[in-house]
């Protein structure tokens, strides 16, 4: 197992990513931008290990769900980025799910993807009642998993 936060961290957990330069000033909105895009946070939702196509070796990755836009409660972006464990980008995990919340899945498997976190396995059901994901898969976090979290609030390159 890698000693990445991406790899440490429970699926749920809030992870933010830094490039390590200061945050400009408010007033240079396009160099503000940019920096975001290198100095941001979301929530773990995937990661796959690394695994071999043809002769080429393809490093384990990881994907966190940056933020959702849309109006009056319809969402019609969402907004994803996905990392190599080789980036250059230093990685901290930030939050971590709350012992007791209940992860939903899109499917069952290692490729599942995290869709929902609710605060308990009752509040996961009634959101799987009013969105279709047929497939879904729920999975509690455990004490034993939040605990095994040894990395937490510690940044790692």
């Amino acid at each position: 197992m890698s000693t990445h936060p991406a790899f440490l961290a429970p699926i749920g957990s809030v992870l933010a990513w830094s490039d390590g330069t200061p945050r400009p000033p408010e007033r240079h909105r396009k160099r503000l931008s940019a920096w975001r895009s290198h100095n941001s946070s979301g929530q773990l939702v995937s990661r796959q290990g690394e695994y071999r196509r043809g002769s080429m070796i393809v490093p384990a990755t990881f994907r966190l769900h940056e933020g959702d836009h849309g109006a009056g409660g319809v969402i019609a972006i969402r907004i994803y980025r996905s990392f190599s464990l080789d980036s250059s980008l230093s990685f901290s995990i930030i939050e971590v799910p709350a012992i007791g919340s209940c992860r939903v899945f899109d499917r069952a498997g290692e490729n599942a993807e995290l869709v929902h976190l609710a605060a308990s396995r009752q509040a996961a059901e009634e959101w799987l009642t009013r969105h279709g994901y047929p497939s879904a898969v729920l999975e509690d976090v455990t004490a034993d998993e939040v605990a095994s979290n040894a990395g937490q609030g510690r940044a790692v390159a």
